[in-house]
């Protein structure tokens, strides 16, 4: 069995009386896709917050490749191999694709000196199939290609671990397809571990290795895709109703 690339522990977040999350663990194997689903408020968005270091528990423990990084800050977070991306798109809108991609690059640089940003950047434009708009305006694109560069500027940072919030939000039916086949290759191909928040259940159900469900900020459902599908827990919180896994 392989070591967890990403283990959290017992962690509890409250604010003032409201139980965010309520004694949640979780282990993420290397290589993998990992599907968090949930109905609205369930503590998807803050469990991301966690483990990137946005949101620091009130107990519990994270650890990412065996290293305690529970006070950890999210700079040094990343310089450990986790990147992350927004349900909110977040891309530079008056900078070029190339220059989004950059500025992965140059933070990567900032804890791996040896390496040349442009050719990082060559290469993200070459995986992801975006050098026949690397010189446009990002704010120009459609949004499956602003999702493309978003990926593409946390891929530019060399993560190990990359937490996708809503990578599939605003995607039609194809390019949604095309995401799935492209987050699988990163994680087949390129041993690229991930963790998604996703609402569309077609997406996350047919990509994800495991999927964990939480519901009042508890995990109520874990296993895979076909297991959770199963579960009564699951199936009276959304699943075969109209109801998505939308939410924080």
């Amino acid at each position: 069995m392989s070591v967890s690339l990403l283990r959290v522990s017992s962690v509890s977040v409250r604010f003032g009386g409201l139980r965010a999350l309520d004694d949640v663990s979780l282990d993420i194997r290397p290589g993998t896709i990992t599907g968090l689903i949930g109905p609205n408020g369930a503590g998807k968005t803050t469990l991301f917050n966690v483990v990137a270091g946005i949101q620091r528990p009130t107990s519990g423990r994270v650890e990412l490749a065996g290293r305690d990084v529970t006070r950890h800050a999210p700079q040094r977070r990343a310089s450990l191999g986790l990147a992350r991306t927004f349900q909110r798109l977040e891309v530079f809108g008056t900078l070029s694709v190339r220059e989004n991609l950059l500025v992965g690059a140059e933070s990567r640089r900032r804890w791996e000196r040896s390496v040349r940003p442009h050719a990082i950047v060559d290469d993200v434009l070459t995986r992801l199939g975006l050098g026949g708009v690397e010189q446009a305006l990002a704010d120009q694109l459609p949004t499956g290609t602003q999702r493309l560069v978003e990926l593409g500027r946390a891929l530019a940072t060399g993560p190990r671990l990359l937490l996708l919030d809503e990578g599939a939000s605003g995607l039609d039916e194809h390019e949604t397809a095309q995401m799935a086949a492209l987050l699988r290759t990163l994680a087949d191909e390129e041993g690229l571990t991930i963790a998604l928040v996703e609402h569309d259940m077609p997406f996350v159900m047919g990509l994800s290795d495991t999927v964990v469900m939480l519901d009042h900020g508890q995990v109520v459902a874990a296993g895979t895709p076909a297991e959770v599908r199963s579960s009564a827990a699951v199936q009276a919180a959304y699943l075969g109703s109209s109801t998505t896994a939308g939410g924080a």
